[in-house]
């Protein structure tokens, strides 16, 4: 009964929908539920986050402010620092952050600090879904003996699932809508309403066996990214101790219409997940007294690589016979990928700091990043400039933003080291290609 009352408030529209944690998560999944029909809470405990959606500002790229002000003014979104709104909520989706120790452990406190304030508030008929990525076993373990020690049963008196975020910042393509969504439920009829809720905001939704599964999915997806471009770094390396061009053999390879899927190199990995997600699978499987290597080595491959962008500079100065000391280096991007302003794990920073530690001047251009705070250093974007240009030692290409202007960045600049194959097509002799 419990179950067919929740299923028949999902039919209808009138169910409240909680979503805890709005970044870059949580904030397009609040707007989809919204969007379709539903009453959605939005809690997060940054008052300048509420503060700023209930102005109507989205401080996220892919949400306009416009989506914002219609979604409150309709009554669809109301969003607020205060716990107590999830008495309300029939379906709560977690959505915080899961950060690495420096140890390279998965910090799950966020995902335990949300788990205990449902806990407060658990009401039968409720489904809760964890949304954010963990290591298998996570909704298992962590939170269904926290959430059944208030006396309801999962399955009849509550429901609890997880389904991976998939959000990909900045894709002109596939947003939270139109990105097939995996659930999977502790229980089968925990399953069957996942995919029945989102199924009702989402274009496709497909259900696996279990919530193990469904974690599981999510470090598939991330450790393939991960390894794949920790083999293509490692062959950019070969490439170049062979004298071959490696952005030559990647599209000689990728005319093959089966078995080759195309993956470039770049400066290193960046962004909340493919950096990060691999490591909760390596932790767990470690627990297990099980290495998980092709992960391990990807990692220290990946991870290599801002040094290995900061030789090649080395060696483009002294083509200058100029040395870091005082030398004056213009990095163009500092985003982990093309036309976002997210720095989360950027290679960028760690290519900085290194050469701020080799006494370098360090300015940088990223019209998506207005500052950036590196350890003690605040740094501003400058505006991309002839003279800028030309009074730069070397100018290194780490993020490739639509707006530069490859060709007449070449002819202003005295030396070039471009991560990103962004002057392909362009034969000069200052130009140091990855």
């Amino acid at each position: 009964m419990t179950r067919q009352i929740l299923q028949e408030k999902i039919s209808s529209r009138t169910l409240r929908a909680g979503v805890i944690g709005l970044g870059y998560v949580g904030l397009p999944l609040a707007t989809t539920l919204a969007t379709a029909g539903f009453h959605v809470s939005g809690i997060d405990v940054d008052a300048r986050k509420i503060d700023m959606i209930k102005r109507g500002k989205s401080y996220i790229s892919d949400i306009s402010d416009i989506l914002l002000q219609e979604l409150q003014e309709d009554g669809r979104l109301h969003v607020t620092t205060d716990w107590a709104e999830l008495a309300q909520c029939d379906v709560v989706s977690i959505c915080v952050p899961t950060p690495l120790r420096k140890t390279r452990d998965p910090d799950i406190s966020y995902i335990i600090s949300a788990t205990q304030h449902i806990c407060e508030y658990l009401h039968i008929g409720q489904l809760i879904i964890l949304e954010s990525t963990t290591y298998p076993g996570t909704t298992d373990e962590v939170l269904l003996p926290e959430l059944v020690a208030t006396g309801l049963a999962v399955g009849e008196d509550f429901f609890l699932a997880f389904s991976p975020e998939r959000i990909n910042p900045g894709d002109p393509d596939y947003d939270t809508r139109n990105t097939p969504k995996v659930v999977g439920g502790v229980t089968p009829a925990c399953t069957e309403l996942a995919l029945a809720f989102y199924g009702a905001a989402i274009q496709d939704v497909h259900a696996v066996s279990s919530a193990r599964a469904a974690e599981m999915t999510k470090l598939l997806e991330n450790t393939f990214r991960a390894v794949n471009i920790g083999l293509v770094n490692e062959i950019a390396i070969m490439c170049e101790k062979l004298n071959i061009n490696v952005w030559e053999v990647i599209e000689a390879a990728a005319t093959k219409p089966f078995g080759f899927m195309r993956f470039m190199p770049g400066p290193g990995l960046g962004g909340h997940c493919i950096p990060v997600d691999p490591h909760y699978l390596s932790w767990k499987l470690k627990t297990l007294s099980y290495t998980a290597r092709f992960i391990e080595l990807a990692a220290e491959v990946n991870s290599s690589m801002p040094r290995y962008v900061v030789d090649k500079i080395s060696a483009a100065l002294n083509e200058q016979r100029r040395c870091f000391h005082h030398a004056t280096i213009l990095v163009l991007g500092v985003a982990y990928k093309a036309n976002v302003g997210d720095v989360r794990e950027s290679p960028a920073l760690d290519i900085m700091q290194a050469l701020l530690e080799r006494k370098a001047v360090v300015l940088y251009n990223d019209e998506y990043v207005p500052t950036l705070t590196l350890h003690n250093h605040t740094l501003h974007s400058q505006t991309l400039s002839s003279g800028l240009l030309q009074a730069a030692d070397c100018v290194v290409i780490v993020t490739d933003h639509q707006y530069y202007d490859i060709a007449w960045i070449i002819h202003e600049a005295r030396c070039i080291v471009d991560t990103r194959n962004m002057t392909r097509g362009f034969d000069d002799e200052k130009i140091f290609r990855l």
